[in-house]
């Protein structure tokens, strides 16, 4: 982390964490499981995370560290996953833009990954900046709610058919859904 400044005083509420994760997202990743939902899915696999008071304070500089012990075995195509909780809820997303912005200074080949119960287009007219900004900063987002009715197993980082792989840097440059092929 030489001569990088990165975080600041905000402290955001993290669940925990997976030091080499290989299912939410491609390659070796290290993921964040962040604290508080206000969404509530009825089948939520990560029900424990939805208190926004649970869990622990870390400021970035914090997380940072403990993803940096890692750096040696993220692959190539990994990078950090973003999940939750709802990482792009009121609460959450001042800390994880933060967050993603400093991953994309200290390691620019780093992919970041976002699960969210929010669809693209749910987040798009929320029109604000803060929003914007996070959107701008993420490669992909997994976007949707977990649908049991839905549900397939044979489906590569996501749990049923209605929730979207999407690469959101083409979608905001296309103005039009873009998914990942996986």
């Amino acid at each position: 982390m030489k001569n990088f400044k990165i975080g600041g005083a905000m402290k955001g509420r993290i669940h925990s964490f997976e030091s080499l994760g290989a299912v939410d997202g491609p390659g070796l990743r290290y993921v964040i499981f962040m604290q508080g939902c206000n969404l509530k899915c009825k089948y939520c696999q990560n029900r424990d995370t939805w208190d926004i008071h649970g869990g622990e304070e870390y400021d970035v500089e914090e997380v940072f560290e403990k993803i940096l012990r890692y750096k040696n075995y993220i692959t190539p195509n990994g990078g950090v996953t973003i999940s939750g909780g709802e990482p792009l809820c009121e609460q959450n997303i001042p800390e994880v833009l933060d967050f993603i912005k400093d991953v994309k200074k200290v390691r620019p080949n780093f992919n970041v990954w976002c699960y969210t119960g929010y669809t693209l287009e749910q987040l798009e007219a929320r029109n604000d900046s803060i929003t914007n900004e996070t959107l701008q900063n993420i490669d992909v987002l997994v976007d949707g709610r977990f649908v049991e009715e839905k549900k397939n197993p044979t489906l590569k980082f996501k749990g049923s058919e209605n929730q979207r792989i999407l690469d959101v840097q083409e979608c905001l440059k296309e103005h039009k859904i873009v998914q990942v092929a996986i």
